[in-house]
């Protein structure tokens, strides 16, 4: 395993200056944003792809930077009903693509996407509940009419282009939020599709993710270290489906926090020791989206605490059995 960072957290700074930083505290590898939600601060595949004098000077600066790239990412929402908007988010998950194939990259990170109730609607429908029945028949419109087909058409895609790992982050609001939608949409759609695993977005809706871990297993192609803090005394009164604002903290049912504040050490080691008996061995990448620490604070802390927690080598023989 090796520790890394979504570099979204500087995209404040040139991508020069944010590797140096990063390197300066023992980062080994980096995610970076290409497109949708995250923006394209440090890269712009349609900038980058304009001409090669361009592309040469961006893996220049990775290389110098002795980082590796875990990942490119373009979270979005591609399914959206709105269709000027789901095209501005395909395009720019498709140059996300065409950049990855240029730079020998595997894998792109996103989210699946949520439409909208029907073909018309102008807002994306998330559908929580199964009763009264008009909601299964949104949730079955949804999948069979408008997401599988485009998830199949958009791994064709990925895959013509040399990218044949599309991790999903599992996030509340689209489609695939936890284990049985991630798996529902790989079995649909191919084993391309994986999970960009983030804990922090499930233990707010009551899971696991150790648990979560075990079931995904292959399934999960990229890890997000990120933290959550439940508020017993908030949730217990309004429950864990929040609207508001992130930052106000003292009446939210939960926050993000930086890793360690939300789980302990021992938390993490298990969620380490997990990812490596299902076989995972790649990026630990740290999101660090806690409000109530600093850019520079929640990132060091974070770290320091997965130093300890990350396991780097590959086991040997079991002497002792």
């Amino acid at each position: 395993m090796k520790l890394g960072v979504f570099t979204c957290l500087l995209a404040n700074l040139p991508l020069a200056e944010a590797l140096a930083y990063f390197k300066s505290l023992g980062l080994e590898m980096v995610e970076i944003g290409c497109a949708g939600y995250p923006g394209n601060a440090h890269a712009n595949p349609a900038e980058l792809l304009a001409g090669p004098a361009k592309l040469a000077a961006f893996q220049k600066t990775i290389a110098d930077s002795g980082m590796e790239i875990s990942a490119f990412s373009c979270h979005a929402n591609p399914v959206h009903p709105n269709k000027e908007i789901a095209a501005e988010f395909d395009r720019g998950m498709r140059e996300t693509v065409l950049l990855a194939e240029a730079c020998g990259v595997h894998q792109i990170n996103t989210f699946s996407g949520c439409p909208g109730d029907h073909e018309n609607a102008k807002y994306p429908n998330w559908v929580t509940c199964p009763w009264p029945p008009d909601f299964l028949e949104i949730l079955d419109w949804q999948w069979n009419e408008v997401l599988i087909p485009y998830w199949k058409g958009f791994v064709a895609f990925a895959k013509a282009h040399g990218v044949n790992k599309i991790a999903l982050e599992l996030h509340p609001g689209f489609c695939v939020y936890n284990t049985e939608s991630l798996l529902k949409l790989r079995a649909a759609v191919g084993p391309e599709i994986g999970a960009n695993f983030d804990p922090s977005h499930l233990v707010w809706q009551g899971m696991d993710p150790v648990a979560c871990i075990r079931a995904m297993g292959g399934a999960i192609f990229h890890f997000h270290a990120k933290d959550t803090k439940i508020d017993a005394a908030n949730t217990a009164l309004n429950g864990v489906l929040d609207l508001k604002p992130y930052g106000d903290e003292i009446h939210r049912s939960w926050i993000f926090r930086s890793v360690g504040y939300g789980g302990d050490a021992a938390y993490w080691k298990e969620i380490v020791s997990n990812l490596r008996m299902v076989g995972y061995d790649y990026a630990i990448s740290i999101e660090h989206e806690d409000s109530l620490m600093s850019q520079n604070e929640g990132l060091s802390k974070a770290v320091a605490l997965l130093k300890d927690v990350i396991i780097r080598e590959t086991p040997g023989e079991m002497w002792w059995a």
